[in-house]
């Protein structure tokens, strides 16, 4: 019996003193897996409160892959948004401006997904000061923005980094925003902040982050792109809308960026100054994917240093079910929701699509100009296309239709502009819009091109080589767009609507929305050659609410609409437009357009 304790005894010690080499060795590895969502655009729930129609992706979809990842215990999961979600969907309107005492639902349910931080947006700005300053106080986690500046202290608007422990892992998470916004939106949604160059505070940040607090990991949670030449930019011009790649070749000391703000899935790497790597990662909008870093560090026990193994990965948010305790929590919710969305407010005695106006002149872009000018009484009206890929039936048109009819919310301004920045204007928007076409069978459309001049692809669908919310047309004056000649000489102006001359040196009073108004697009500051910061100066007037609220209650008003083109501007040589719509269709929506 003796000998069988001093055996059972032996056994012990041995298997103590084995454990305890290897424990130390054990605790030396450490994985850490980073998930970000970002451009989120109110995609909370899986329902489409515009179309009123499932959603095959939400946060609710995103909540059943961020739980799977947590319930691995080898793993610690850190969850980030970055950015664009308090715009998009009715559901985010409706707690943005009509219930807005009661906690906004986007904190109601990153709360309940227990974000670890976020980055604000520019469209988390555009609600204006009422609804981001209450929110950033009703989240639980830091929302950040390291350079946007209030100006009044010389200190970040909102807080500029957090610090994350995880198994003795101390990881740093700086935020930036695309400083973009004063071109976009109107200052007094912005007043008192200065949205500052994002390689400059990125390169005080780092600096300060790493003499502070000595982080083991350093991560770069950006609002913005990566492309720095967008929009006619380069990457020498100071606050560059898409600087993300700029502060990651700029800026030492990143491990992993993620980046927002250009809907692009994006997962790949570049060299820093030091040239260490650095994982640039991006999601699509609307929750459509997440993306994830996974870092694996192992300690040398001798240098007291992290080895780091970092990949990336871009997550299929349609390839999981919603969780099903998020949607029984948030299903009151959706339920007002879709109650206020299926509230009618008048009635349509036409069918209008944004198809049609794509090629041209259009009852859906049409309708937006005649209200803008019975709203304003201007002498011109500016509008664009905003929905792609729009559509309101006709009959009983509801509130969720709104949403169709005008995307953003966008204010409706007047200003001053003269004939000759009406035309240039024009010929500016007509020039990324329409290809110089060289016969009947060109292109129609201003397509991307790849280097043997082929039109470059997207599932199936062309690409357009310019944004389409800066196609803008005009109401109030007689033009045709002659798509013969070269970008900048297609815009005669015959008269104005009424039959008046046009006259190039007359200034007139123009409807245009608050972001073309503040240089959004470049319309005013590169096509009438406006400089930035006379802009201001040509204001006359601007609606308290964004235009959408006045379009609604246009139509609350005339209870029924009969939407027609106004046939006021017309694409020449008639013959190739014809043509050349019919052909550009089949390649943008798989379908013909014809008048």
């Amino acid at each position: 019996m003796k000998k069988h304790s001093i055996l059972l005894s032996s056994f012990l010690i041995a298997s103590l003193l084995f454990l305890n080499s290897i424990l130390p060795l054990q605790a030396q590895t450490v994985k850490l897996k980073l998930i970000e969502t970002s451009d989120v655009h109110g995609s909370l729930f899986p329902w489409d409160f515009i179309n009123d129609k499932p959603s095959p992706a939400s946060l609710a979809q995103v909540f059943t892959y961020v739980e799977e990842q947590r319930a691995d215990t080898a793993q610690s999961v850190i969850l980030l948004d970055n950015g664009d979600i308090l715009q998009g969907q009715p559901l985010v309107y409706y707690y943005n401006f009509e219930d807005t005492k009661a906690e906004h639902i986007c904190a109601s349910v990153m709360n309940y997904m227990k974000y670890d931080a976020a980055t604000v947006g520019n469209h988390d700005i555009e609600p204006g000061h009422p609804v981001y300053d209450k929110i950033a106080k009703e989240f639980k986690f830091p929302w950040m923005a390291a350079n946007a500046v209030d100006t009044k202290t010389g200190e970040p608007y909102f807080k500029p980094y957090t610090i994350l422990n995880r198994d003795g892992v101390k990881i740093a998470i700086l935020g930036l925003i695309t400083p973009g916004v004063p071109m976009w939106l109107p200052e007094k949604i912005w007043s008192g902040i200065d949205f500052q160059d994002m390689v400059a505070s990125a390169k005080k940040w780092v600096e300060i982050i790493r003499e502070k607090e000595h982080p083991d990991v350093l991560i770069g949670l950006l609002h913005a792109g990566v492309d720095a030449n967008y929009e006619g930019q380069t990457a020498e011009v100071q606050r560059n809308e898409n600087a993300s790649q700029m502060v990651a070749e700029q800026v030492p000391g990143f491990d992993a960026i993620f980046v927002g703000h250009d809907h692009h899935g994006w997962n790949y790497t570049v060299k820093d100054p030091e040239g260490n790597e650095v994982l640039i990662l991006g999601t699509l909008s609307g929750s459509r994917t997440a993306t994830e870093t996974s870092i694996v560090l192992n300690k040398n026990t001798e240098t007291g240093k992290w080895k780091k193994v970092i990949s990336g990965n871009i997550i299929q948010i349609e390839n999981y079910q919603p969780n099903k305790a998020f949607m029984t929590e948030f299903e009151p919710v959706i339920n007002k929701i879709k109650a206020y969305v299926a509230k009618p407010i008048g009635e349509f005695t036409e069918t209008i699509s944004t198809h049609e106006s794509v090629f041209g002149d259009s009852p859906f872009i049409d309708l937006i100009q005649q209200i803008q000018l019975e709203l304003t009484h201007a002498d011109v009206s500016f509008a664009a296309l905003l929905s792609f890929n729009a559509e309101i039936k006709k009959g009983q048109v509801f509130v969720r239709d709104m949403f169709n009819l005008y995307k953003y919310e966008n204010l409706l301004y007047t200003m001053k502009l003269s004939g000759q920045e009406i035309k240039d204007y024009l010929e500016y928007s007509y020039g990324q819009w329409f290809n110089q076409m060289k016969n009947a069978d060109d292109n129609l459309i201003n397509f991307r091109r790849d280097e043997k001049g082929e039109i470059i692809l997207s599932h199936g669908s062309a690409q357009l080589a310019a944004s389409y919310f800066n196609f803008s047309s005009a109401a109030g004056i007689n033009y045709t767009v002659d798509v013969s000649k070269p970008a900048g000489e297609r815009i005669t102006i015959s008269a104005m609507a009424d039959g008046k001359p046009f006259d190039l040196k007359k200034t007139y009073t123009v409807a245009i929305n608050s972001y073309q108004a503040n240089g959004g697009g470049g319309l005013l500051t590169l096509g009438a050659k406006i400089p930035k910061d006379e802009i201001t100066g040509r204001i006359i007037t601007s609606t308290p609410k964004d235009l959408r609220f006045y379009l609604m209650k246009w139509i609350e008003e005339k209870k029924t609409v009969n939407p027609k083109a106004l046939n006021n501007w017309s694409v020449i040589p008639n013959d190739w437009w014809v043509k050349g719509k019919e052909k550009d269709a089949k390649l943008l929506f798989k379908e013909n357009t014809t008048h």
